[in-house]
């Protein structure tokens, strides 16, 4: 057991410590608030684009999040022949392969937590033709994540650590310091009750886009096993297009399948 959460805890570590990482995580969540940030003249739907656009973001950087890092993980250290030497020790193939997945599995909740703070700001935030920008929930977040690099800086400067570790830590504490601060005033910058706008209804949509990802991190695990980055993404892709398409392959027959069942009992 102790084998299992020593390879996991690395694994973990080690994709934290990737800048592509640090990259698709500020990113995301950065694009993700500026897309509340301007106007769209959609008859009344701006708030619904925005959200649907969100949660989009999500899982498309949480699918490159799970293909780059699981080639980070585990296709490199089979190349560079890690992997054989972690294996040659009291540690079989199954378990090892279990802590690289819990490993990954929790670098992307990292990346959905930050993904579903600026999502639940950008529902807050989104405006039709008769409002206005959150210009101060805005300058807070980019604030906030500025913060975060700054903080990063200065312990890699004067204290010598890690930048990349140090960044994704305190970008995910600043931002969620910043998330809380936003709620607490209006879009005019007066007290209000907490998380007033915010739209709740996207915590749960956000968990299963997560549980969507770690699926994909399984897939792109085992892929990694075989193939490079460029064919695990390949796979994983046709994977997801496969699923979009799943209500045309399958729906009909499901619903013809379930009806003959309701009568056979009836």
């Amino acid at each position: 057991m102790r084998q299992f959460i020593t390879i996991a805890t690395n694994a973990f570590m080690e994709l934290v410590r990737q800048p592509v990482m640090l990259l698709l995580m500020s990113a995301s969540a950065s694009f993700t608030v500026f897309l509340a940030s301007v106007p769209y003249f959609g008859f009344g739907d701006d708030p619904k684009l925005v959200k649907d656009s969100a949660l989009a973001i999500m899982f498309v950087s949480g699918l490159f999040a799970a293909v780059i890092s699981a080639s980070a993980s585990l296709a490199h250290e089979i190349r560079t022949g890690t992997a054989l030497a972690v294996l040659s020790k009291p540690v079989g193939r199954a378990q090892f392969l279990i802590a690289k997945f819990i490993g990954l599995a929790g670098a992307l909740t990292l990346v959905t937590y930050v993904n579903l703070l600026a999502t639940l700001l950008a529902s807050r935030m989104a405006f039709d033709a008769y409002g206005d920008a959150d210009l101060i929930g805005t300058g807070i977040f980019f604030g906030a994540l500025a913060l975060g690099y700054l903080l990063a800086g200065f312990t890699n400067y004067f204290l010598r650590r890690t930048f990349m570790s140090d960044a994704v830590i305190f970008t995910v504490v600043m931002l969620t310091i910043g998330f809380v601060v936003i709620n607490c005033f209006s879009k005019e910058g007066k007290w209000q009750d907490f998380a007033a706008g915010v739209d709740w209804h996207l915590a749960p949509a956000s968990v299963l886009i997560l549980f969507a990802l770690w699926i994909l991190a399984a897939l792109a695990l085992a892929c990694s096993t075989r193939f490079e980055m460029l064919p695990t993404l390949t796979v994983c892709s046709a994977l997801f297009l496969l699923g979009l398409m799943s209500d045309y392959l399958f729906g009909r027959r499901a619903e013809a399948g379930s009806t003959q069942l309701r009568g056979s009992h009836s």
